[in-house]
């Protein structure tokens, strides 16, 4: 019963984080929402090493960093059907608004994006396709360690220190499920993977800790002006995180 939770709980997260293809569960209860959310930095892993060879392939092509980057942040984008990063508009919308929590979730609830909105995305992924382009033959590494980070941070946004900002969508889903001692598991996961991939003692004090520290800084900002967490939060998280860990690793890199 357990491993059928656990993977019930995989493929939720799968399908919560990516457009991959998944068999069908059973309902989805707190309990496997929280799960599914810890699950969700080896989500990223898969992501990020699907956009890694996605950007090795352009490279060995003849292709130069940055039109490689280009094309490893629209893989992403595809995998998780932008949902993030209009996450991170939608985010940037409503905080930028500097309007009361009530009309901030309007804001972000409209299928428009405004000026703020447009500003976050130009600047988060072109963030993310200037590191990918400087990290060059240590993508294939960075890249799923940096994705990886992203979903951490949406990990720990489900911890029980923060509560829905609103009742329904997927903040109300995730809110709470996570327990500290599942995310802590999960984070030191995500360190053992680093190290193994990178080898390199100072990329991994970086990076994953910059990309996570850049991403509380977000959360706090929206759980003290929109009173909790929403799915726009949460893409906005993993989109943050994901170019703070690229650009940490990036300038790791090189100084080495």
């Amino acid at each position: 019963m357990i491993l059928r939770n656990w993977g019930n709980a995989w493929w939720l997260a799968v399908s919560l984080l990516s457009v991959l293809p998944v068999p069908r569960h059973s309902p989805v209860d707190s309990r496997i929402a929280g799960r599914a959310m810890v699950l969700g930095p080896l989500v990223g892993v898969l992501l990020g090493v699907v956009a890694a060879l996605v950007f090795q392939g352009a490279r060995w092509l003849g292709l130069g960093g940055t039109t490689a980057g280009l094309l490893a942040v629209g893989t992403l984008a595809l995998l998780t059907r932008a949902l993030h990063l209009d996450g991170l508009a939608d985010l940037a919308d409503g905080l930028g608004s500097r309007k009361s929590a009530p009309e901030a979730l309007a804001i972000m609830k409209r299928s428009d994006i405004g000026p703020f909105g447009v500003v976050a995305l130009i600047f988060c992924v072109g963030l993310q396709v200037s590191a990918l382009s400087q990290v060059g033959p240590h993508a294939l590494w960075a890249l799923p360690v940096a994705v990886a980070t992203g979903r951490l941070a949406v990990t720990w946004a489900c911890t029980p220190r923060f509560r829905a900002a609103r009742e329904e969508g997927l903040g109300s889903l995730v809110a709470g499920t996570v327990r500290v001692p599942e995310a802590l598991a999960s984070t030191g996961t995500l360190a053992i993977v680093a190290m193994i991939a990178f080898r390199d003692v100072p990329v991994l004090v970086s990076a994953v800790p910059i990309g996570l520290a850049v991403a509380w800084v977000i959360l706090a900002t929206a759980v003290r002006r929109l009173g909790g967490i929403t799915g726009d939060v949460l893409g906005a998280l993993a989109e943050v995180a994901t170019a703070a860990c690229l650009l940490a690793s990036a300038v790791t890199f090189t100084g080495l």
